[in-house]
Protein backbone atom coordinates (compact mmCIF):
# COMPACT_ATOMS: atom_id res chain seq x y z
CA UNK A 1 0.00 0.00 0.00
CA UNK A 2 3.12 2.32 0.30
CA UNK A 3 2.81 3.19 4.18
CA UNK A 4 6.08 2.38 5.10
CA UNK A 5 8.15 5.04 4.63
CA UNK A 6 11.81 4.92 2.76
CA UNK A 7 15.00 4.86 4.89
CA UNK A 8 18.50 5.60 3.73
CA UNK A 9 21.97 5.28 5.27
CA UNK A 10 25.38 5.80 4.02
CA UNK A 11 28.43 6.38 6.70
CA UNK A 12 26.59 9.10 9.05
CA UNK A 13 23.93 10.24 7.19
CA UNK A 14 20.22 8.67 7.60
CA UNK A 15 16.89 10.36 6.68
CA UNK A 16 13.50 8.66 6.81
CA UNK A 17 11.29 10.25 4.10
CA UNK A 18 7.77 9.85 3.59
CA UNK A 19 6.99 8.03 0.22
CA UNK A 20 5.11 8.97 -2.64
CA UNK A 21 4.75 6.76 -5.10
CA UNK A 22 1.65 4.49 -3.85
CA UNK A 23 -1.99 3.35 -4.60
CA UNK A 24 -3.72 6.20 -2.81
CA UNK A 25 -6.98 4.64 -2.56
CA UNK A 26 -5.50 1.84 -0.94
CA UNK A 27 -3.27 4.07 1.10
CA UNK A 28 -6.85 6.12 2.14
CA UNK A 29 -8.94 2.65 2.98
CA UNK A 30 -6.83 1.89 5.47
CA UNK A 31 -6.22 4.90 7.23
CA UNK A 32 -10.19 4.75 7.61
CA UNK A 33 -9.82 1.06 8.39
CA UNK A 34 -7.82 2.18 11.21
CA UNK A 35 -9.76 4.76 12.46
CA UNK A 36 -12.71 2.88 12.53
CA UNK A 37 -10.67 0.18 14.25
CA UNK A 38 -10.13 2.58 17.12
CA UNK A 39 -13.36 2.62 18.22
CA UNK A 40 -14.80 -0.54 17.75
CA UNK A 41 -11.84 -3.19 18.96
CA UNK A 42 -9.95 -2.48 22.24
CA UNK A 43 -7.50 -4.25 20.86
CA UNK A 44 -6.73 -1.83 18.41
CA UNK A 45 -7.53 1.12 20.78
CA UNK A 46 -4.48 -0.41 23.05
CA UNK A 47 -2.57 -0.82 19.76
CA UNK A 48 -2.80 2.98 18.63
CA UNK A 49 -2.90 4.46 22.23
CA UNK A 50 0.61 2.63 22.75
CA UNK A 51 2.11 3.78 19.73
CA UNK A 52 0.81 7.85 20.51
CA UNK A 53 2.78 7.33 24.35
CA UNK A 54 5.76 6.46 22.03
CA UNK A 55 5.58 10.09 20.93
CA UNK A 56 4.07 9.07 17.69
CA UNK A 57 2.37 11.89 16.09
CA UNK A 58 -1.65 11.12 15.08
CA UNK A 59 -0.80 9.60 11.60
CA UNK A 60 2.01 7.80 12.32
CA UNK A 61 -0.07 6.42 14.57
CA UNK A 62 -2.50 5.29 12.27
CA UNK A 63 -0.79 4.22 9.92
CA UNK A 64 1.08 1.56 11.99
CA UNK A 65 -2.10 0.51 13.27
CA UNK A 66 -3.68 0.54 9.70
CA UNK A 67 -0.29 -1.87 8.23
CA UNK A 68 -0.72 -3.98 11.49
CA UNK A 69 -4.14 -5.02 10.27
CA UNK A 70 -3.19 -5.86 6.84
CA UNK A 71 -0.67 -7.98 8.59
CA UNK A 72 -3.55 -9.61 10.58
CA UNK A 73 -5.91 -10.23 7.61
CA UNK A 74 -2.64 -11.66 5.69
CA UNK A 75 -2.75 -13.81 8.85
CA UNK A 76 -6.15 -14.75 8.46
CA UNK A 77 -6.23 -15.41 4.80
CA UNK A 78 -2.79 -17.18 4.97
CA UNK A 79 -4.51 -19.73 7.41
CA UNK A 80 -8.24 -19.77 6.33
CA UNK A 81 -9.30 -18.45 9.75
CA UNK A 82 -12.12 -16.09 10.58
CA UNK A 83 -10.86 -13.15 12.56
CA UNK A 84 -10.74 -13.46 16.16
CA UNK A 85 -9.93 -10.32 18.65
CA UNK A 86 -8.37 -12.10 21.15
CA UNK A 87 -6.16 -14.30 18.85
CA UNK A 88 -5.26 -10.84 17.23
CA UNK A 89 -4.27 -8.91 19.40
CA UNK A 90 -3.14 -11.55 22.68
CA UNK A 91 0.42 -10.79 22.25
CA UNK A 92 0.40 -6.56 22.78
CA UNK A 93 -1.94 -6.94 25.53
CA UNK A 94 -1.16 -5.26 28.79
CA UNK A 95 0.05 -8.61 31.26
CA UNK A 96 -1.87 -8.22 34.74
CA UNK A 97 0.85 -9.01 37.77
CA UNK A 98 -1.03 -11.41 40.26
CA UNK A 99 -0.06 -10.48 43.98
Amino acid sequence: AGTSPITRASGRTHSVQARFARNDRLADALQRQAFSAINTSPGARRYYDKQRARDSGYNPALRQLGNRLVGILHGCLKTRTHYDEATAWSHHATPTTAA
